[in-house]
């Protein structure tokens, strides 16, 4: 007989993934896309997209990791078809305010790492979050979304031109513009916290 952490895991009746893993996709899909109806959109093209690749599910990993992987495919495939109509590289950023965060050498002013010197101060972290998050969602959808799928997705810079038919050095103009508008954004947030 087989340990069982070695045995196939038997597959979730399809009619009990809404309620299991239902909640936790529509969090990411949302913490991705920044809105609500594309969250329950993705969700829905994910339960569908496993329930015909069923067969294809062996067991062997977690049902929630193998639905979270079709989920993020699907997030990819949002994103590729809400930015295919417009191939330009986002919104104008006006002054470029990176001398406001970058020295003369290109690094940054600060070290953004000082905001986990205090990891046991959970509530000043939320509120990071809740500020980059607002922060996140005043960015172009464009830039959005390039930033997401490179920083917080971490997925390789030749995917994502791959994915969203864009050039390289697309791809660094709108991440440059995102994480400056970012800055920008949250340099009060950090001011007010003592960071800056």
């Amino acid at each position: 007989m087989a340990a069982p952490g070695n045995q196939p895991r038997t597959p979730t009746d399809p009619t009990e993934w809404v309620d299991r893993y239902g909640d936790t996709l529509y969090r990411f899909a949302v913490s991705r896309l920044r809105n609500r109806d594309s969250a329950e959109e993705v969700v829905q093209e994910t339960f569908v997209a496993a329930l015909r690749a069923r067969d294809q599910y062996c067991g062997e990993g977690a049902e929630g990791a193998w639905l979270l992987g079709i989920c993020k495919r699907k997030i990819v495939d949002f994103i590729r078809r809400r930015n295919r109509p417009d191939a330009g590289i986002g919104g104008e950023l006006g002054s470029d305010p990176s001398k406001d965060f970058f020295d003369a050498k290109g690094n940054w002013r600060f070290d953004p790492r000082i905001l986990k010197s205090r990891p046991e101060d959970s509530l000043e972290r939320e509120e990071f979050w809740q500020a980059f998050r607002g922060c996140l969602k005043g960015l172009p959808q464009r830039q959005a979304d390039v930033f997401t799928l490179r920083e917080l997705d971490e997925m390789a810079s030749h995917e994502i031109c791959k994915e969203l038919d864009i050039s390289s050095s697309n791809l660094w103009v709108l991440l440059h513009r995102a994480r400056l508008q970012l800055m920008r954004c949250m340099k009060s947030h950090l001011e007010r916290w003592g960071v800056l």
